[in-house]
């Protein structure tokens, strides 16, 4: 982990409040898909934890979602404004030798996979994917995963654009078959695929973090091997040891 200035490049909107920030800046710091950065905000006493998307050697792709001040203040942001960046943060996914993967994302759970995506179709696995939202107005990056060559399958809640439901509705509708996966996005949604998949996987969390780097405590969760710290021991964790009640 390291403190520094990166440099905003590009900020556009994507989808309704969703919006792609791209950075210059140095990247060696972040070596695995799943991993984050965590934003100084302006008047924000509280840095606001972002996973990464895609980077390259000096290059950073961001996608975040206005719910507050903080994340309002990031969406005014303006090409060469500086922002302060704790970078390469937690520990991202594995990639695993699997013939059959399927990656899952809900929502703000979407970004990491696809650099994840990269990643795994490098390896010569080539994944099918699964993007759950609540509208049609909240669907992006559709596109992006289709640009890679990737069977994509899109699950909306109110039903306006592809399967009517959540994504392990859209598991069951298109009869898709995997022998491991990888998901990011919203508790409900991850505990849904746990039950649903007999097969194994990762899972990225999304917690509410105060520090992002393990000190504060404060997205502590009790797994099967103990008590762990989102934002330090993971967010990614093994579905093995995750425990749903």
């Amino acid at each position: 982990m390291r403190q520094l200035i990166f440099e905003v490049n590009n900020i556009r909107p994507i989808a309704d409040k969703v919006f792609e920030l791209i950075l210059l800046g140095d990247t060696s710091d972040i070596i695995r898909p799943g991993q984050f950065v965590n934003i100084r905000v302006d008047g924000k006493y509280l840095r606001r934890p972002i996973s990464v998307c895609d980077w390259d050697e000096d290059s950073l792709t961001l996608i975040f979602k206005v719910f507050g001040e903080g994340t309002e203040i990031m969406s005014r942001l303006q090409k060469g404004d500086k922002i302060d960046i704790l970078s390469g943060l937690g520990n991202g996914f594995t990639v695993t030798d699997s013939k059959k993967a399927l990656l899952v994302g809900g929502g703000v759970g979407v970004p990491p996979l696809y650099a994840l995506a990269k990643k795994l179709i490098e390896q010569g696995v080539k994944p099918v994917v699964i993007l759950g939202f609540a509208s049609s107005k909240d669907v992006f990056y559709k596109n992006e995963f289709e640009s890679l060559g990737l069977k994509t399958y899109v699950a909306t809640v109110d039903g306006s654009e592809g399967t009517k439901g959540f994504v392990t509705d859209s598991i069951k509708e298109n009869n898709l078959q995997c022998d491991y996966f990888y998901a990011c996005g919203p508790m409900p949604m991850l505990k849904a695929l746990c039950l649903e998949l007999e097969c194994p996987g990762q899972l990225s969390l999304e917690e509410r973090m105060g520090c992002g780097f393990g000190a504060c405590m404060g997205c502590s969760i009790i797994t099967a091997k103990g008590s762990k710290r989102v934002c330090h021991d993971g967010p990614v964790f093994y579905k093995e040891d995750l425990l749903w009640t």
